[in-house]
């Protein structure tokens, strides 16, 4: 038999699965998602981020490439599992595919510098029974292709409020949406000698304007469209320039974390780049309506 994991719920079923079955469900979404032999799991995902302006032509802002690494085990004492995970992504020139460090926006006619999504941790906690997570999960089947549609859209406080960060964020509540199609081969999912099956995920976001374009009082939203991949060789699928980016500025997101924070822990944009904001102004002396981000 392949090698799984030690500890695994009660019931696990490798294949064939019924995904009728909550646990089934869930395991094939796991085996889409990470690997049960414990691996870690690389991901890339190239696509590209848009301004949605109302009103007004809506603009193409960037390419965008990102890339994840996650690691998977089971905790008997909280029946579920724990999917310890951190992320990367960047954003490209639209024309030249390079990655940016300083950007014009077209929408203020500013240049500022280029914060990219650097989210370590991003865990999360499939429970096995109760829970936000939890299966089972929506999925269709069209011959042997399985598609699994998660939801997932949030509106929570804002780790930067309106009147203390007037510049860099819209509202006082965060609001985003992620939207998947996770895709894969129903004859891998059953297999039970395949551990991680093959991976492809339709990825949409729709975002409020990230800090570091400082249009917090600007109308409108981010959406993203990306095609993300698990990546059968490797780090060696990943495109070159983006490889040798990441080893030189960012080689931590070649890895999982090694142990498992809990949700407390995750980042975002938002929280990281509080951290990056309130740093400068103490640095600088600088007020709620002042630039962190322009460059002259």
């Amino acid at each position: 038999m392949a090698n799984y994991l030690k500890d695994l719920p009660d019931g696990f079923n490798p294949g064939p699965l019924d995904l009728d079955k909550p646990l089934d469900n869930q395991i094939a979404l796991l085996k889409l998602q990470a690997d049960f032999s414990g691996a870690d799991v690389q991901g890339g995902f190239g696509g590209q981020a848009w301004a949605w302006l109302p009103g007004k032509e809506n603009i193409l802002l960037f390419n965008t490439y990102g890339i994840g690494c996650s690691r998977l085990e089971y905790d008997r004492d909280s029946h579920s599992w724990h999917f310890s995970h951190r992320e990367a992504l960047f954003y490209l020139d639209p024309i030249t595919n390079e990655v940016l460090k300083t950007w014009k926006n077209p929408m203020t006619g500013k240049t500022v510098e280029v914060i990219p999504i650097l989210n370590d941790p991003v865990n999360r906690i499939y429970p096995i029974e109760g829970g936000r997570f939890a299966p089972p999960y929506p999925y269709v089947i069209n011959g042997d292709n399985l598609v699994f549609q998660v939801d997932v859209l949030r509106a929570e406080q804002n780790s930067m409020s309106r009147a203390e960060y007037p510049l860099h964020s819209q509202q006082d509540v965060y609001q985003s949406g992620e939207l998947w199609a996770i895709r894969g081969s129903l004859s891998e999912i059953n297999d039970p000698e395949i551990t991680s099956a093959s991976c492809h995920t339709a990825w949409g976001r729709l975002a409020m304007w990230l800090p570091f374009m400082e249009m917090g009082d600007t109308p409108g939203f981010m959406i993203y469209h990306s095609q993300s991949f698990k990546l059968a060789n490797g780090w060696q699928d990943l495109p070159k320039h983006i490889y040798s980016y990441v080893e030189q500025n960012h080689p931590v997101y070649f890895k999982a974390p090694e142990k498992f924070l809990g949700m407390a822990a995750n980042d975002n944009s938002w929280t990281y780049s509080k951290k990056i904001i309130d740093k400068r102004r103490i640095e600088a002396g600088l007020g709620p309506e002042d630039s962190v981000f322009e460059i002259d």
